[in-house]
């Protein structure tokens, strides 16, 4: 199978630019639609990493460009009502008619993720537990059934509408980085959407999501590996480095060097920068969410026309 592609919308560097327009981040979308993209990603941060919601800009999107999924890169569940999340995700399913993927993480343990969760009224503690519960209300929801529901959240045997396109609701991918989260995402949910940190070290956790869904009783033709990457394409390979680390520096508000301990990044010429892409699909990534450094225009040029190199 060709691995698929996936553009993500700059929304966090809009808002540090100043410039939050959202007409001209949906005509960089059709770009790369037009150019064979097959997905849209959006990110998703309240008060962390101040950005577009997530949501309400993908609903933008699959309104305005048909046929193409749009996903979040990554959404944090946890901070939101299940029961609103469901709708909102129902809707923007039926919006994009079954394109909807929704790719979900905890959250990274920072001090200002702390404090993000703190303004939402949200334990960071008991995040997991939330993440978990939450989803699975979520897909309970989903059926269009009554649901009877007592934990965190209650449901007096109510039944959501509307459903969502996609029968038994959008594919969740959940990001993980650790044992326990990758096998959460083996065990639960239909993907595993991690965001680094190697080739080498993704290509053995790889192996070892697939070894739990298999343990599972799970499909494994019914699951899917993604990958999200930053790369940066220049004619320097060094100023491309320089690039990125500026720019994980600027947004992130932390050291390069520490940010890439965890985060797959690549500054290079075009064939650099391919063979780094390729390295990931060797180790058995289906569908990369680029998030692009620089200009974009000429990165997403450059990926469509060599991305049959990508995956040979």
């Amino acid at each position: 199978m060709a691995v698929r592609l996936g553009y993500l919308l700059p929304t966090r560097e809009k808002i540090m630019q100043g410039n939050p327009s959202v007409r001209p981040m949906i005509d960089a979308a059709k770009r790369a639609v037009d150019l064979g993209f097959d997905s849209i990603w959006a990110g998703d941060s309240l008060l962390a990493r101040p950005r577009h919601d997530p949501i309400t800009l993908l609903a933008g999107v699959a309104g305005a460009i048909p046929k193409i999924e749009v996903g979040t890169a990554v959404l944090l569940p946890a901070l939101r009502n299940p029961v609103v999340l469901a709708q909102q995700l129902a809707t923007v399913d039926q919006i994009s008619e079954g394109r909807l993927i929704i790719g979900a993480g905890i959250a990274p343990d920072t001090p200002a993720v702390r404090q993000e969760f703190t303004a939402a009224g949200v334990s960071f503690e008991h995040r997991v537990g939330r993440y978990m519960e939450g989803l699975r209300l979520c897909r309970a929801l989903w059926t269009g059934e009554p649901v009877a529901w007592e934990g965190r959240w209650s449901v007096n045997a109510d039944a959501l509408a509307p459903v969502p396109y996609r029968e038994g609701g959008p594919p969740i991918w959940s990001a993980a980085t650790v044992s326990a989260g990758i096998e959460r995402a083996a065990k639960h949910h239909d993907g595993w959407f991690p965001i680094g940190p190697d080739a080498t070290t993704f290509t053995t956790r790889n192996q070892e999501f697939r070894k739990a869904a298999t343990e599972a009783g799970r499909d494994l033709e019914n699951l899917t590996t993604a990958m999200y990457l930053t790369v940066s394409i220049m004619d320097d390979a060094a100023e491309a480095e320089a690039a990125i680390d500026t720019y994980l520096e600027d947004y992130y508000g932390a050291p390069a060097i520490a940010m890439r301990k965890f985060q797959a990044c690549k500054g290079g010429t075009a064939s650099q920068v391919i063979d780094f892409l390729r390295s990931f699909v060797d180790g058995g990534a289906q569908h990369l969410v680029i998030r692009c450094v620089g200009d974009h225009d000429l990165i997403q040029q450059i990926l469509s026309q060599r991305r049959d190199e990508i995956h040979t």
